[in-house]
């Protein structure tokens, strides 16, 4: 019997098909024990689902405590009523199973809303709007089809999303992705039905990918061995499974990219592959050459320079979406560069209130300006994000503006940016775990990770432990720690190069 199609599939399918093969179709087995951040993300995501539509003052019809075919039944018998709305209905037509969040009486017909605990669009913050995701549109997309094919639909393809913001977002399905992307959302929806088809219907068969949002899925592991195993390209950084798929006929595993002649494969300004042009494909092949040599070491593409200052400050948020709050601020300072005149300094929200973000945001901004001049370092934008965020909700410690001048002042410096533009290295991504592990730095957990974090300070919140928040701060001092591991390796490196 072949599989029926959900929502949940189609949203999985568009991060990574491999998992839904292996979910219909996998040993197991082979697969990872769920995480508690995963369970926590699963039990958070129903409380918010409920305090949501609880907070909305609106009337609705209840069914969660309903399942199968008796959810079902009582979805269409509301919907034959004319029911306003309607709150976690199941509806099945064809080879389709939807179960939206929401079926909103809308004209004639109903449309479709989900419920979100993140932003309801990509890129989006309180500062500027982003545009629709990718999995969220074809997930409201298919709930949308199987109302039309059950010739209930309102008519118009603009389901919505109520996000952790409580704002209601419509997504137009039939409105182009963007202005030289002329496929409309609902194309994309189409394309990704026809994919999960082929999938139930055991047409095709998936192959595993390495991407660095695999982390939290329960195949990790069985995937990650089978990747190193069979040298697959997406191993080389920024190699993904898009550019794996186009070239694996050619050049079908690390070891041939690093040896074979990628003249064969350019014709003047371009090469066979599509969208892959020569300097991209000579990069891919510099990284298969690092990965296979094991007496290789990174090194850096141009020159870096850094600032002469006495005083240092590496730097570290950890945040919790689930509150929307920034709930720590990490610092290492360092003076002169003399690791014996370190010290790790920490600002904490130790409730998940405005309040207490609020000042621990003045505090932090306090701090650095009474630091500065210094340099300040830190890996990757997220820093910056958090803190222009944290401007806009409290204005009356500094303004957005300022904190865009200080990161725009050439002493506030993303290590990140500077190891994607000048450096390569012998590793599979460039997370700062990954590099500072590489350099030999050991973190203090045993499970050092950002979701790690947020579920520790959830349980510290709820249990007052001390142990917790140590714990905490702890594996925020390393990240700091270990950005200053990589920025001296960086040095280092450059002072090789002179």
């Amino acid at each position: 019997m072949t599989a029926l199609i959900t929502a949940s599939m189609l949203y999985d399918l568009v991060h990574c098909p491999h998992r839904v093969w292996l979910d219909l179709y996998g040993d197991d087995s082979k697969r990872d024990p769920v995480s508690s951040f995963v369970q926590m993300l699963w039990e958070r995501g129903s409380l918010h689902e409920k305090d949501i539509i609880d907070g909305a003052n609106v009337e609705y019809t209840d069914l969660s405590t309903l399942s199968g075919k008796a959810k079902e039944e009582a979805t269409i018998e509301a919907i034959q009523r004319g029911d306003s709305l309607i709150y976690s209905g199941r509806l099945q037509v064809d080879d389709l199973l939807g179960i939206p969040d929401l079926l909103r009486k809308e004209a004639d017909g109903y449309v479709a809303g989900d419920i979100k605990s993140g932003a309801a669009l990509e890129g989006s913050s309180d500062l500027e709007d982003g545009k629709p995701k990718d999995h969220y549109a074809v997930q409201l997309a298919f709930y949308t089809d199987i109302l039309e094919r059950l010739n209930i639909s309102s008519g118009e393809r603009n389901p919505f999303i109520w996000d952790v913001h409580r704002s209601e977002v419509r997504y137009h399905l039939n409105e182009a992705r963007g202005v030289r992307n002329t496929e409309t959302w609902w194309d994309l929806y189409k394309e990704t039905l026809e994919s999960a088809e082929t999938i139930t219907g055991q047409q095709s068969e998936t192959r595993p990918a390495y991407s660095s949002t695999c982390k939290q899925c329960h195949w990790y592991s069985s995937c990650k061995h089978e990747v190193l195993d069979s040298g697959d390209l997406t191993m080389i950084y920024r190699l993904g499974r898009n550019i794996r798929d186009r070239m694996v006929s050619h050049i079908p595993t690390i070891h041939h990219m690093a040896t074979c002649n990628i003249n064969d494969y350019i014709q003047g300004k371009k090469t066979i592959f599509f969208r892959v042009g020569p300097p991209s494909l000579e990069k891919f092949q510099a990284r298969a050459k690092l990965l296979i040599d094991p007496d290789v070491k990174p090194y850096l593409t141009e020159p870096v320079t850094f600032p002469q200052v006495e005083t240092e400050l590496f730097y570290d948020v950890e945040t919790d979406p689930f509150e929307d709050i920034c709930y720590l601020h990490g610092f290492v300072e360092r003076i002169k560069g003399n690791p014996d005149k370190e010290r790790y300094v920490a600002f904490t929200a130790d409730e998940p209130t405005s309040e207490a973000e609020e000042k621990a945001f003045r505090e932090i901004w306090k701090y650095i300006q009474s630091s500065r001049p210094c340099a300040i370092y830190f890996y990757s934008k997220y820093e910056r994000t958090t803190l222009m965020k944290l401007a806009d909700k409290y204005p009356d410690i500094t303004t957005v503006d300022t904190v865009e001048a200080l990161f725009g002042h050439e002493y506030v410096i993303d290590l990140l940016e500077v190891v994607e533009k000048k450096t390569e290295w012998p590793c599979i991504d460039r997370s700062i775990k990954t590099l500072a592990t590489y350099l030999g730095f050991k973190w203090r957990d045993e499970n050092p990770s950002g979701a790690a974090s947020i579920e520790w300070y959830h349980n510290w919140v709820e249990s007052g432990d001390v142990a917790i928040r140590q714990r905490i701060l702890e594996y925020n001092e390393d990240d700091c720690v270990a950005m200053r591991v990589l920025l001296d390796e960086l040095i280092k490196m450059n002072k090789d190069m002179s």
